[in-house]
């Protein structure tokens, strides 16, 4: 399956968006490093991007279950460009934090409603992989797009003008979907009313996935957090450190690219297992380099290993729960992986101003080698003649 225009518009829509949040993510912490807050406050604030959609991704993805594709994203676009606005206005750590949550809980929102969108377009097991996988690539730009403009405008025009690109990108979004054609929606229970978001939990395959993304989506959140840190500590500049991070998310956005066309030839569960040990071990590596190109080098080949894995995840979520909570298994997802980006920051930041940085790579790292196991009992079972 070739992306057609729709698709294209849809995943352009995922990328201002969400390069709004990354752009923040990016310039936020710097800042507040530059007028002198402490590592530990720095983890504060980028928990704060993930904390919203703790509280918000159930309902959030209810709400899309219950509506078309244009109300809850154009919900979104709105608390997004008007968040990052107000850093415009005020950029002080407080504003900042307020900005945080904003964002953060908009790019979540909308990217839970265009999920469960683009997971019922497609018509098979192979249709799914294939979206997905296009979809996926959304991140993978904005995660490009967000940092590396943002540290560009820093360096030449100031925070404030950085803030005000990232208010102007969700517009674009909004420009984008608003001519969307709409999905009929799918029949609801009698029973809609009654039923609670945790039963879902009762299945013990999306258990262990959810499990999986939690421990993958901290490699991330490492990634992200660290980056800047090793970055200021070593004097890099503003568009040397996003450049760094803009290398990962090419290399996400590439294989990505990839999967859609051997989509019929892998297999979720032994995409996953791979990737999980190939993270563990660049994890092991990374906070022994040193320079900017090594580096970058190593974020290149964690964002292939990491890059392969949501598209995996996403389809293997939609074969195992029912089409009309397809908004609530995502929000699910989403609760799980952002109450991860609450806590590990803060985790991280504490722990790395007392056993530094290498060692929280390397907690992490062996934290994924050993939940690689999940992903090996994730493989089809074969009952004996």
């Amino acid at each position: 399956m070739k992306p057609d225009w729709l698709l294209i518009r849809l995943i352009l829509v995922q990328v201002f968006i969400h390069a709004c949040m990354t752009g923040m993510r990016m310039a936020a912490p710097l800042l507040a490093l530059r007028q002198g807050h402490s590592a530990a406050a720095v983890g504060v604030l980028m928990s704060l991007f993930a904390l919203t959609l703790v509280f918000l991704s159930l309902p959030a993805g209810r709400f899309a279950d219950r509506n078309t594709l244009r109300r809850p994203v154009g919900i979104a676009i709105l608390c997004a460009a008007s968040g990052t606005s107000l850093a415009v206005i005020w950029p002080v750590f407080p504003v900042l934090c307020v900005s945080a949550l904003l964002a953060g809980g908009s790019a979540g929102s909308a990217l839970i409603a265009l999920q469960r969108h683009v997971g019922r377009m497609a018509t098979n097991q192979t249709e799914r992989r294939q979206v997905f996988s296009w979809l996926a690539i959304g991140p993978s730009i904005s995660n490009f797009i967000g940092p590396f403009a943002a540290g560009i405008v820093i360096d030449t025009a100031g925070f404030r003008a950085a803030f005000a690109l990232m208010a102007a990108f969700p517009l674009i979004s909004w420009w984008l979907v608003r001519g969307a054609p709409e999905q009929a929606q799918p029949e609801q229970p009698d029973d809609d009313g009654q039923r609670r978001s945790w039963d879902l939990l009762a299945e013990p395959k999306l258990r262990r996935l959810l499990l999986i993304n939690w421990i993958l989506a901290s490699c991330w959140d490492v990634h992200t957090f660290v980056v800047p840190l090793i970055g200021h500590e070593r004097g890099l500049s503003a568009s040397v450190i996003g450049l760094i991070l803009g290398a990962f998310a090419v290399a996400a956005t590439a294989i990505r690219g990839v999967l859609p066309l051997v989509a019929e030839r892998v297999e979720e569960w032994a995409v996953i297992f791979g990737a999980m040990l190939v993270t563990a071990t660049l994890l092991f590596v990374y906070p022994t380099l040193l320079s900017a190109l090594t580096m970058g080098t190593c974020s290149v080949l964690l964002g292939f290993s990491l890059g392969v894995v949501q598209p995996m995840v996403m389809s293997t979520l939609h074969q195992i729960t029912p089409e009309h909570r397809h908004g609530e298994a995502l929000g699910l997802r989403m609760m799980s992986i952002n109450a991860s980006s609450v806590l590990m920051p803060l985790l991280f930041g504490s722990a790395g101003a007392v056993v530094g940085v290498k060692a929280v790579f390397w907690a992490v790292g062996s934290t994924v080698g050993m939940g690689a196991r999940l992903a090996w009992g994730m493989r089809p079972r074969v009952l004996p003649k």
